[in-house]
């Protein structure tokens, strides 16, 4: 990377007015070093097909090789995407700022013509959900001292960017396609371009909403109130997915259950957790750690964010070095009917229900009414969260 010239910081606080962005003004960025798009291109071989690795909301991502022998990973911004734009300014600022172990590492970026490319190292083992989710493409079954590793790792990335490094930095967007892997299965989280800089001044911030279903804590996803308590909620859910082997998103247990957190709660409960772990472990795991990270994982998800603990404090819990209280329900609920599912299992019987009335009979005026009870039903959820979740919730504007 000695060819590379360093890209000076006044000509990134010029982006976003070119750019059409006025709201980058204020956030501390570091030099970074700058690329050519020549250097990229031969990197990369003209962007291969062959050499794409992934693609993303941002944009696809290639695997290139720099003539010194650094092999990096390039994310390609879509030319269309005004949202893409700001992210790579935000990813730009955050990661520059960045350094930890268990941080993806930024080498550079590109800026030229349309082009607009963030070059990050490569992580050899792609993302935590292509080794979890796709076994059949990775060929790699992860053992669980390497899972009990990877949980630790994300654990302590995420302590450092809420309590340890200068710009306390709330995500927004933890989950397991955000977790690399490299060589040695070290996890390094990853796409900063939703992340947020927690304000000084403001206990919260109330914010449009931008994330994934299935890793939003309810309270973001209702009401865009956003704390670090947001980053531990998908925390939880991650470790969830590292324990079982199964995307929260894409496993319905049974019609019982709307998510695998809903049936891991269950499981939880009426202490069944083996049911749990992931098949592919056989017996070959810690029954203690499995035990310490399932309950871990319901505090972490705990629908109210005062309850759930810092994650300087889910690193010690997880290493067994502070006792894990047990989760406080939420007052006068049982779990059956948890405000974290209860709106879900409402929505899903309904849509059952619309979709076996629903026929060449059903009318525009039906399908209407349906909807406005289905708002008037979740609009009462909401305030049921609301009235019982001890926040002080700021609507969403």
């Amino acid at each position: 990377m000695a060819s590379c010239v360093v890209f000076l910081v006044d000509r990134l606080r010029k982006l976003p007015r070119q750019l059409g962005f006025c709201d980058f003004e204020g956030l501390e960025l570091q030099t970074v070093v700058a690329f050519s798009l020549k250097q990229i291109k031969a990197a990369t071989n003209n962007f291969d097909a062959t050499n794409k690795i992934g693609e993303g909301g941002f944009g696809p991502v290639y695997k290139g090789l720099l003539p010194d022998g650094t092999v990096i990973a390039v994310k390609q911004l879509s030319s269309k995407s005004r949202q893409g734009n700001r992210e790579f300014l935000n990813e730009i600022g955050m990661i520059s700022c960045l350094q930890h172990p268990n941080l993806v590492r930024l080498h550079g970026c590109c800026i030229e013509g349309d082009q607009l490319l963030l070059v990050y190292e490569y992580m050899e083992n792609n993302s935590l959900a292509y080794v979890l989710f796709d076994s059949n493409k990775s060929q790699l079954i992860l053992d669980w001292p390497t899972r009990y590793k990877i949980c630790i790792g994300i654990a302590r990335g995420l302590a450092f960017l809420h309590e340890e490094s200068r710009l306390k930095i709330v995500h927004r967007d933890i989950k397991a396609t955000n977790v690399l892997l490299d060589k040695d299965l070290n996890p390094k989280i990853s796409d900063f371009g939703l992340a947020r800089l927690n304000e000084d001044e403001k206990t919260h911030i109330s914010t449009k909403v931008a994330g994934t279903i299935g890793y939003m804590a309810p309270e973001y996803a209702l009401w865009g109130y956003l704390t670090d308590k947001a980053d531990v909620y998908s925390f939880g859910v991650v470790i969830l997915e590292i324990v079982s082997g199964k995307s929260n998103n894409n496993y319905m247990p049974s019609h019982n259950f709307v998510c695998l957190l809903d049936w891991a709660c269950h499981l939880h409960e009426s202490k069944n957790v083996d049911e749990l772990i992931d098949e592919r472990l056989g017996s070959e795991f810690n029954k203690e750690e499995v035990e310490r990270m399932v309950k871990v994982t319901v505090l972490c998800t705990n629908a109210t964010p005062s309850v759930r603990p810092t994650m300087s404090e889910v690193v010690q819990m997880m290493e067994g070095k502070l006792e894990i209280p047990d989760a406080v329900p939420v007052a006068g609920s049982t779990y059956t009917s948890d405000v974290r599912f209860k709106a879900m299992k409402d929505f899903h019987q309904q849509k059952t229900k619309e979709s076996s009335s629903s026929g060449p009979g059903s009318t525009d005026t039906q399908i209407n009414s349906t909807t406005m009870r289905r708002d008037a039903a979740f609009s009462s959820y909401t305030s049921e969260f609301d009235e019982i979740s001890g926040e002080s919730v700021s609507p969403l504007s």
